[in-house]
């Protein structure tokens, strides 16, 4: 228990470093509005209460309250694999900083697999990058599946009849399922929450054989879920005996998540804004919830995050086209 309490100071004490030396956003240069914000924030989170998105957003909502005069609420509007969220509130909101929403990497997909009107590049002002998930592939720790090359066994001899939980159709979840199942040439059964929390409540409830999501790691360090396979680009500390995708089939999947305003904020509300999720970003309360649910700080912000942005658009077509999942 020393160990472990010595290696989360050890990981919080990084991550405050670093966080700590990010510089000012350098587009944003226009003085702050001293008149915002005058009543209190609404911020969305487009995924289902108690999940680990969840968690996090409320976590940064009270470090986000710390250095405003006014508190930010989280308002949970789960659906379409998180894109609900930031599309409800860049056609309904006002663009006075006064709804804001977070934004997850599957909202790129969103019109590419269905008919929308919603554009998330043009139709939302794109504010900072936070952190990302990490995510995993889990089974009950009494099911009969103790590595991953085990369950692609018991796939490839039962096909389809594998069911898996997953936050949503078209998440990053899904895809990268679907292309594991296209390189192993097995198929296995999706089943879409609205949220991680609600797969997990599945897998534990024997509704699902597995899920894809971020791992529950106190339910895995309580020994009630294994997980099989991680998605990083290594190995995870707490579960340094399990392989990576990566080390499996040449694949990384992780998901970065930022703060989005409706679009036409005036560039100094943006800028409350930005400095103010910023220093939140470094609140030692903030940090110690990424790391209790296996998230990490992952700043991006003006032309960094403009280019990121454009390049995941273009990248999230290709794999929606590559996968057969794009609107007929």
């Amino acid at each position: 228990m020393k160990e472990q309490h010595r290696r989360i100071d050890q990981r919080r004490r990084t991550l405050l470093t670093a966080a700590a030396a990010l510089v000012p956003l350098h587009a944003l240069g226009q003085a702050v509005d001293p008149k915002y914000p005058e009543r209190n924030v609404t911020l969305y989170c487009p995924w289902a209460a108690g999940g680990p998105t969840d968690i996090a957003m409320r976590a940064l909502a009270d470090a986000v309250s710390k250095t405003l005069p006014r508190r930010v609420i989280i308002e949970n509007r789960p659906g379409a694999g998180g894109a609900l969220g930031p599309q409800q509130m860049a056609q309904t909101a006002k663009p006075d900083g006064y709804t804001l929403s977070q934004v997850p990497l599957g909202v790129f997909r969103l019109p590419y697999m269905t008919k929308t009107t919603f554009d998330p590049l043009n139709d939302l002002t794109w504010i900072l990058n936070i952190a990302g998930y990490e995510f995993g592939t889990m089974v009950r720790a009494d099911s009969p599946w103790k590595t991953w090359q085990e369950l692609i066994a018991f796939v490839k001899a039962n096909p389809g009849k594998l069911t898996y939980g997953s936050p949503g159709i078209g998440t990053s979840l899904h895809l990268t399922m679907d292309d594991i199942a296209a390189r192993e040439r097995i198929s296995w059964t999706q089943v879409p929450f609205k949220g991680t929390a609600a797969s997990v409540t599945a897998l534990r409830g024997g509704h699902v054989q597995a899920v894809a999501g971020t791992p529950p790691w106190e339910l895995v360090e309580a020994g009630s879920i294994r997980v099989l396979a991680t998605w990083g680009p290594k190995r995870n500390r707490r579960s340094p005996d399990v392989p990576t995708l990566q080390e499996l089939y040449g694949i990384v999947s992780n998901s970065p998540w930022g703060i989005a305003g409706p679009k036409g904020l005036d560039p100094r509300v943006v800028k409350t804004i930005h400095d103010a999720f910023h220093r939140a970003s470094a609140d030692p309360a903030f940090l110690q919830t990424l790391d209790r649910i296996g998230m990490d700080v992952y700043y991006m912000a003006g032309d960094e995050y403009l280019k990121w942005r454009r390049e995941t658009a273009a990248s999230e077509k290709v794999a929606v086209e590559r996968l057969g999942l794009q609107q007929k």
